[in-house]
């Protein structure tokens, strides 16, 4: 008995469901959207003195509080419209987002280097300097950031140092107990005791066979920590307590704006949008990376 023909409407519709799913398949195994917006926002920050276009400190009160150009009376010089003093916003969100990215960077890179290492030597040593290590973990989290940030700022003044500088006393505490924990387990090894008894040194202990062990934790903790660090660094320079104007940061952009929201929405709405989709992003990507490097998170 022949089988029975199928329809060519139902074929093409069968493979078209076959297309869509092998893509949403894509879609979801791999953060694309997530890794475009961040590639967008890294070739800006490093490109945005050849891209934007206007200087980001130039300003013109004629054109002060312009709309953005979809919008009426708005001007295509300005795309997304002027702010206050008639700065071009699209300007100052492009190097903004190097100011961001920029601090960010270094403070994650800093605060990573200086938790793994204490809690490479709270776990390996134990003891006392294990005893200290934690208690001035627990002390530091137990304090009020913002009024550690505020005093600071009232004793070296508002900068782009001392913002950095805030930020590595923040990026560091997650990554000592993470890594803390798994030292401890890793030390009971064998390996490890056959490196003990092979004579090699404390250094080579850490960094070739405790620091392979914890480097995933580490990772994972730096990517999910960019985001956090981001809205920090925005919302000490909403309260004036992180970049210095006239240098352009999102957050100081979004203080710009905020006695303007009823007449010139975009000078706080741009700002904040750009805040949204970069820590969306990070954290998008963080949890990609947590499940890719946790077999029992992957996805099947």
């Amino acid at each position: 008995m022949a089988s029975p023909t199928i329809p060519r409407s139902d074929r093409a519709f069968e493979t078209e469901r076959g297309h869509l799913g092998r893509a949403w398949d894509v879609a979801r195994r791999w953060p694309w959207i997530s890794a475009s917006i961040l590639t967008l926002l890294v070739f800006t920050a490093i490109f945005a003195d050849v891209i934007s276009p206007h200087p980001p400190l130039q300003h013109d009160l004629s054109e002060r509080n312009l709309p953005p150009a979809w919008v009426e009376d708005g001007s295509a010089n300005h795309l997304l419209g002027t702010d206050v003093i008639g700065r071009d916003l699209l300007s100052r969100l492009m190097h903004g987002t190097r100011i961001s990215l920029m601090v960010a960077a270094v403070a994650l890179v800093s605060g990573t280097v200086i938790g793994t290492g204490l809690g490479l030597a709270s776990g390996y040593f134990g003891g006392v300097l294990d005893e200290v290590i934690t208690r001035m973990v627990d002390i530091w989290l137990g304090l009020p950031f913002i009024l550690v940030a505020l005093a600071v700022v009232v004793v070296l003044g508002a900068s782009l140092i001392t913002t950095g500088i805030l930020l590595v006393l923040l990026a560091w505490t997650p990554f000592v107990r993470q890594v803390r924990a798994e030292v401890l387990s890793l030390k009971t090894r064998d390996y490890i005791s056959a490196a003990r008894i092979a004579g090699a040194s404390v250094p080579r202990i850490f960094l070739r066979h405790l620091l392979p062990g914890v480097v995933n934790t580490v990772i994972v903790i730096a990517t999910l920590s960019v985001g956090g660090l981001i809205l920090v660094e925005a919302f000490l320079s909403f309260l004036g307590a992180g970049i210095p104007p006239p240098t352009p940061a999102w957050g100081s952009m979004i203080s710009d704006g905020r006695e303007y929201l009823r007449d010139a929405w975009w000078i706080s709405v741009f700002p904040g949008l750009a805040i949204f989709l970069t820590v969306a992003s990070m954290n998008f990507i963080g949890d990609w990376i947590r499940d890719y490097l946790d077999p029992r998170l992957r996805q099947i």
